[in-house]
């Protein structure tokens, strides 16, 4: 079976020891992501729909690398450390996935930084 690792650069890939994606056995596995970011503004923030619009454009230059796209994603688990917010990020949620949602779950935890209000793993279908 071949592997291929895919690695953003970011700097708990390193620190950790993970990579933002693996593709093997016909899935694409792309690891717990988190943005603390405004692009647009460039600013650190801590909006949570901000930070999943951060989320989705890393997620998505992941699925790029990978061959695949949105569409092709099966399952996602949402993680965030007040559920509350959750109704927040439905917008660029309905948006990254349109017609094609996948199946989903939410859970309510702690995340490594509390600055982060959202993290989202995605697995999709290999191309």
């Amino acid at each position: 079976m071949t592997i291929k690792r895919i690695h953003s650069g970011g700097p708990f890939e390193e620190k950790i020891g993970y990579c933002r994606a693996v593709v093997a056995g016909g899935f694409v596995h792309i690891a717990g992501t988190v943005c603390g970011f405004d692009e647009d503004a460039g600013t650190e923030t801590t909006d949570v729909a901000v930070q999943t619009k951060g989320i989705l454009k890393i997620i998505g230059s992941a699925l790029a690398e990978a061959g695949v796209g949105f569409e092709d994603i099966v399952r996602v688990n949402y993680y965030l450390p007040d559920r509350a917010e959750f109704e927040a990020c439905w917008p660029q949620l309905r948006e990254a996935f349109g017609a094609n949602p996948p199946a989903a779950t939410m859970i309510e935890c702690g995340l490594i930084d509390p600055r982060f209000r959202i993290e989202i793993e995605v697995t999709a279908l290999a191309g």
